[in-house]
Parts: C-alpha cells; sequence; structure tokens
C-alpha cells in the first residue's frame, strides 16, 4: 500500500481586502481563496497544480510550506503523524527566482542546509559532491551565483533543496523564467535528481499545460479556490513529447477542460 505523504483535510482560507471594512455584510460575503479543500499526496509522487492565477495553487502550496495558516481544515504530513503549524525542515521550497546567497559559492550555498541541521564536516561533503554530480556542475563548485547562467543557477537552488532532506519539495513556477531550451533542459535534470531519490515528493505549480503532462504523475487541475479534476498520467515519460499524438491528446484534453470550467 502506497505511503499517505500529504493530507489536505478540509482547508478553507481567505484573506483580507484592507480597503473594505469588515461589517457584518462583508462576513457574511466572505470569498475564500481555498474552499473545502481536500487532497491526498503519497509518497514520491511528483503532482502538477495547473490553473490560472488566482485559482489558489500558490495559496495550497504556501499552506502546505507553513509559510500561511488555514482558516478551517489541516494538513497532515507522514501518514498523519504531523500536523503541518509553520515552516520545517522536512519540507522544501523552490521559487520562480533561485533565491541563492550571492555570497557564497556553489559548494556553499549546497552546504548551508546540512550546516544549519549540525551534521559532520564529512557527511556535508559527501552531500555536496553528491548534489553537484547530480546537477553536472562540478566545474562550478567554487563559482558564485554571479558567475552562474540562469538555468545553473535554479540547478544549484533545486541540488540546495534536496541537501536539505527534505521529504518534499515545493517548487512555485521554478522554470517559468527561463528561456525554452534551458527550461526543458531543467524538466530533464529536475525529473533525473527526483528519479534518484524515492523518498523526496514534488508539489509543482506550472501554467503551462504541457510542462504539467510532461512532468506528473498526477495532474491537478484547480478552479475558485477547489479541484475540478485530478487525473494520474500514465503514459512513461520518455514518450511524453511533442510527436507523440498520446502526449498531444493529453495536453488538448486539459486545455479543454481549462476552457469549459471557464479558468
Amino acid at each position: 500500500m502506497a505511503y499517505l505523504k500529504i493530507d489536505v483535510k478540509d482547508i478553507h482560507k481567505h484573506y483580507e481586502d484592507p480597503s473594505r471594512g469588515r461589517s457584518k455584510k462583508d462576513a457574511a460575503e466572505t470569498r475564500y481563496v481555498l474552499n473545502d479543500l481536500n487532497l491526498e499526496i503519497y509518497n514520491h509522487e511528483f503532482i502538477c497544480l495547473l490553473g490560472h492565477s488566482g485559482c489558489g495553487k500558490s495559496t495550497l502550496l504556501n499552506l502546505i510550506a507553513g509559510y500561511i495558516k488555514p482558516d478551517k481544515g489541516s494538513i497532515l504530513l507522514d501518514g498523519g503523524t504531523k500536523t503541518v503549524t509553520g515552516p520545517a525542515a522536512d519540507r522544501a521550497v523552490v521559487f520562480q527566482e533561485h533565491a541563492l546567497f550571492p555570497w557564497y559559492t556553489v559548494e556553499e550555498n549546497i552546504a548551508f542546509g546540512p550546516k544549519v541541521m549540525k551534521k559532520r564536516k564529512e557527511e556535508i561533503e559527501q552531500i555536496v559532491d553528491k548534489y553537484i554530480s547530480m546537477i553536472g556542475l562540478e566545474e562550478y563548485r567554487k563559482a558564485y551565483p554571479s558567475q552562474l547562467s540562469g538555468g545553473m543557477k535554479q540547478r544549484v537552488g533545486i541540488a540546495r533543496a534536496f541537501a536539505n532532506n527534505a521529504g518534499i519539495l515545493l517548487m512555485d513556477e521554478p522554470f517559468s523564467a527561463l528561456d525554452e531550451f534551458t527550461r526543458s533542459t531543467m524538466q530533464q535534470e529536475l525529473l533525473k535528481i527526483w528519479g534518484a531519490d524515492k523518498n523526496v515528493t514534488i508539489v509543482f505549480i506550472t501554467h503551462s499545460i504541457e510542462e504539467a503532462v510532461l512532468l506528473a504523475d498526477r495532474v491537478i487541475v484547480m478552479a475558485e479556490g477547489k479541484i475540478v479534476s485530478d487525473e494520474h498520467i500514465t503514459m512513461d515519460r520518455q514518450e511524453r513529447n511533442s510527436s507523440n499524438p498520446e502526449y498531444l491528446a493529453e495536453v488538448e484534453k486539459f486545455r479543454v477542460m481549462l476552457q469549459e470550467t471557464n479558468i
């Protein structure tokens, strides 16, 4: 039986509009960004959240990360043994921007998390060597972020997240600012790193239907704070390309779905 990694239970979340007062009428008309949302995610699943701006994707990611708290409901981890009450080392976040420390080299950025966790020097060196090798930047281990391309920086950011030994990797459109070639390369790099670590579960936000179908085990389509579709992608990842009619059919299915739900 698959191990339940993240259990999102009956989540409601709204944000106050600072331009409005908080009258009884306003309270009655509260509009939830997430409205009674439930979602189960299992160990080593690659989940893509798909939908237009305002549908609640980033809010859900921030709730799982522990950056914000729900109005109602709860998020449980590791088979229900933990409740998310705030950020923690078991969840790593990668944003659109790499957010590397500019005063640290590649190896120092990757080593930061293990050092904070007070791992032994020899263990930190092994972790750094492992992930620098995985992202193919051995020749740049002494380089600073200013000396790297955009794609290299994102690779280091991903390696830094994995080096924290987090069981959950939360990614908010990490490749959206990259050119098409670099984005394609980074997608394959991410799949390679994730595939090598069977204990990591990924929740990945994207606006790109093609990217969601390319990467995901499951594509979660969101609209108006709810999940409107939860689809398994069973196609072999090596067959997910624009020359494959089955891949194109999956992409078109989601495209029609988004149009029909008016999101």
